[in-house]
């Protein structure tokens, strides 16, 4: 890669909160998924979340992150 910093990002924007999904590289060139929430707050501040998740950690993530969206779906269809 060789770009220090961000080397990809995305967003969606639902109703008042957008959302980016921002992969990054660190120091020593590792990559890291940096997903942000954010919200307007008042008439000119934002409220922000962040959520970091390393490279070697995304699989087991992505499978519990995976359950719980299922999980969420499946209530709904039950609603």
């Amino acid at each position: 890669m060789g770009i220090r910093g961000e080397v990809f990002s995305s967003r969606i924007t639902i109703g008042k909160r957008t959302y980016f999904f921002n992969v990054k590289e660190n120091r020593t060139g590792d990559l890291f998924l940096n997903i942000v929430e954010s919200k307007k707050h008042g008439e000119s501040s934002f409220e922000r979340h962040s959520i970091i998740v390393f490279d070697e950690d995304l699989k087991d993530f992505l499978a519990e992150f995976n359950k719980a969206v299922n999980f969420m779906l499946d209530e709904a269809e039950k609603s």
